[in-house]
């Protein structure tokens, strides 16, 4: 009982992580592998279970969605949707033993993503004089390799989709942060459905159903919260979980 409430409890946290900024994956899956299961496993245990939470922010987000650069709504979810797949697939595919030895420096990449991503953008705009604006082909691209990541791992793919959309395009984050939990939740669901049937990811039933739970609740308080919270106070949360549990996976290799 107690091993199901510290995940339900993750859940949730997850679930309003990913709704607040990202970095929901940081949490639910170390918990998920420290209860037993395996990094693969965790991994689309998370990945089925953070779906549901997800797709509850993007409703409560459902009217603030607004276009990303010369690109539709549909568009760029049809994209999400086949990378999250392709993802999938390369996480199934591929030896468990290549996702253990990956964990690590994904989850080292997208941390640095979110400590520095940021002020490369300044960097980039004020070497070249000029906002980035990338064409919405450019932008579609990059939206399928971050879903692609999402589907096989998703650690901080939140994060990374706004620091594409940022140094693309200029968006600020509060404005592109509906969009990215609809994306999110696309990338997601579509991993999902494969997870399901391809995954033994069932074979811990009550694990799943705790962070299934916890992500949902965790999701609608996290989007109705999302303009509460002050940014600063977000970003130093999501930063010490991601850095914390890079550390621990290296420690841990």
């Amino acid at each position: 009982m107690t091993e199901i409430l510290l995940v339900l409890l993750a859940g949730v946290a997850a679930g309003a992580l990913n709704a607040l900024g990202g970095g929901g994956t940081f949490v639910a899956m170390p918990a998920l592998v420290a209860f037993g299961l395996s990094p693969v496993t965790a991994n689309a245990v998370s990945r089925i279970a953070l779906a549901p939470g997800a797709i509850a922010s993007a409703a409560v987000y459902r009217r603030d969605l607004a276009p990303v650069g010369g690109t539709s709504t549909r568009t760029l979810t049809a994209t999400s949707v086949l990378g999250g797949v392709v993802g999938a697939v390369l996480l199934l595919a591929l030896p468990a033993s290549s996702f253990d030895a990956a964990a690590p420096w994904l989850l080292a990449f997208a941390t640095v993503v979110l400590l520095f991503g940021r002020r490369l953008s300044g960097v980039a705009s004020t070497v070249l004089g000029r906002t980035v604006d990338m064409s919405p082909r450019a932008i579609l691209i990059g939206q399928f390799l971050l879903a692609v990541y999402g589907g096989y791992f998703g650690g901080a793919v939140g994060i990374l989709m706004l620091a594409l959309w940022n140094f693309g395009l200029g968006m600020d984050a509060a404005a592109g942060n509906p969009m990215r939990v609809a994306q999110l939740a696309a990338i997601y669901l579509s991993a999902t459905a494969l997870f399901l049937v391809a995954s033994d990811a069932l074979s811990a039933p009550l694990l799943l159903t705790a962070t299934l739970v916890g992500a949902v609740v965790g999701g609608i308080a996290g989007a109705h919260l999302a303009r509460r919270l002050p940014s600063r106070l977000l970003r130093v949360v999501i930063l010490t979980t991601a850095v914390t549990t890079t550390t621990l996976y290296f420690l841990k290799g």
